[in-house]
């Protein structure tokens, strides 16, 4: 547990306290630069796509998998990452994913062929399913005391929420002002910096007895989740009614109850049941799931609206992306240290969910020649302001009163919760959209502004969906969080000394 200092030490061992408590706020650092790399790797390289396409040579039908190659990687292997970062070590499989990361980047970046792009984006799926835990993990066995969790929290949400932004924003700068490669290229910096601090910061893991791992329920769960993400991924391109569709999605959903069978049965159970069971966590871990499904509304349709109907360039619309990422930030460091205590969980999240809500009900008044001043920019403020809140508080909630040996695989499903959300949205957003404007084209007169009305009929009406997605939230976690005050994990040590 953090101990509570008084103003100056009374003794050597106070004052090596006081050391080690200041590196904390440090652990924190790298840890949200590690976490910060993982994110905005989901939305830095769609801006870059286009024209890694035009160097590489390849077809629009195989672009979707440098998008999918690596949700599916991580998707699928998110809760055994978490596991083995129990096992192994929160240490030792943090440094493993940074540098398997930063290698599988620098291959991206000097991809040379469409096949080894893709192979660079499924190793960063992997070894971001490595990484992602271990850093949400270490960040809940290191802050334990209340206000400072709430704080450490509030800003490792800011940056969880925001990555996708600066994403957009960082790789419009670095496609058009370099290269579509420095997108990938970029990810060496970051892993860098990291890496040093890890080295330096964080404690070796010793180990007290021989790790177990559940191979049976690893080996369900990852086909299922793997079966589940390309399902709706492939829902997205050949409709929902294709064969195969149905039986990613229909095996996916059998092996998931499989492994929730199996958990019930083995020894070392690589989920332990009692994880999503307690409702503050699940609580926690569908209000993620909820968010991943309505703020791809908000990425990419917005993004195509900027881009294609206002002729924003991608560094502009990476820029009108800012007021949000400010939103984010001031509702993500408040919320948890200044709401969470006075009102409980359930009403920063609802009210959080309802203030997104009204962001997104904002942006479905768009037009062709919308503003971005009145149509655009209070939508972003409220967007960011609303899910803020109530994605730092979810983290917080996600890993409320988990022991250490469970906190790798409880950070897990914080991310897996997410990844499965945007995979969700991406096919049934995609899906409805494409439904609305075709039915707007057919029922016109053909022609340029027919097309252009189309495209605009096709984005309001994703974001009336994500609308009532964060308002069902609201009311899901109105229905199911109980309204106290996560309790923190269990600490151990994590500083090196």
């Amino acid at each position: 547990m953090t101990t509570t200092l008084d103003t100056g030490p009374k003794s050597p061992a106070d004052a090596g306290r006081r050391g080690s408590h200041a590196l904390r706020w440090w652990v924190l650092a790298v840890l949200g630069i590690a976490q910060l790399m993982v994110v905005l790797d989901a939305t830095i390289v769609n801006i870059a796509l286009p024209a890694a396409q035009a160097d590489l040579g390849f077809g629009d039908g195989d672009r979707q998998w440098v998008i999918t190659g690596y949700a599916l990687a991580f998707g699928s292997l998110l809760l055994l990452g978490g596991r083995l970062s129990d096992l192994f070590g929160r240490r030792n499989t943090f440094i493993v994913g940074l540098v398997g990361f930063a290698v599988a980047s620098a291959v991206g970046g000097a991809a040379t062929s469409f096949e080894m792009l893709v192979a660079a984006r499924v190793g960063q799926g992997v070894f971001g399913a490595l990484l992602a835990p271990a850093a949400l993990s270490l960040l809940t066995v290191t802050f334990t005391e209340p206000k400072e969790r709430a704080k450490a929290f509030g800003i490792f949400g800011a940056v969880a929420g925001t990555g996708g932004a600066i994403g957009l924003l960082l790789g419009g700068v670095l496609t058009e002002w370099a290269s579509w490669r420095w997108a990938m290229y970029v990810n060496l910096i970051f892993a860098a910096v990291a890496l040093v601090g890890a080295v330096l910061l964080l404690a070796k893991h010793v180990a007290t007895s021989r790790p177990k791992l559940d191979w049976t329920g690893t080996v369900a769960v990852t086909v299922a989740l793997f079966s589940i993400v390309y399902g709706f991924s492939h829902a997205e391109s050949n409709g929902w009614s294709d064969p195969a569709t149905l039986a990613f999605l229909i095996g996916g959903a059998v092996l998931l109850a499989a492994f929730v069978w199996i958990e019930t049965k083995v020894a070392h159970p690589l989920l332990p049941l009692r994880i999503v069971a307690d409702r503050t966590r699940g609580a926690s871990y569908m209000t993620v799931f909820i968010m991943g499904i309505g703020m791809f509304a908000i990425f990419l349709f917005l993004t195509y609206y900027m881009q294609l109907t206002l002729a924003y360039t991608p560094i502009v619309t990476g820029l009108a992306f800012l007021p949000m990422v400010a939103g984010m930030v001031v509702s993500s460091t408040t919320a948890p240290s200044l709401l969470l205590p006075k009102v409980g969980p359930k009403v920063v999240i609802s009210g959080g969910f309802l203030v997104a809500a009204a962001g997104m009900l904002w942006l479905t008044q768009i037009g062709l020649d919308s503003g971005y001043v009145t149509h655009i920019l209070p939508a972003l403020v409220l967007l960011g302001l609303g899910l803020g809140g109530a994605m730092s508080v979810a983290f917080q909630g996600s890993t409320a009163g988990v022991q250490h040996e469970d906190a790798g695989v409880a950070s897990a499903m914080v991310n897996t919760s997410q990844q499965v959300g945007g995979s969700i949205g991406t096919a049934l957003l995609s899906t409805i959209a494409a439904s609305a404007m075709t039915d707007y084209v057919s029922a016109h007169q053909p022609g340029p502004l027919t097309m252009a009305q189309g495209a605009i009929e096709s984005y309001t009406t994703s974001f009336w969906w994500a609308t009532a997605t964060f308002v069902l939230g609201a009311i899901v976690i109105g229905v199911l969080m109980p309204n106290t005050v996560p309790a923190p994990a269990e600490g151990e040590p994590v500083l090196a000394h």
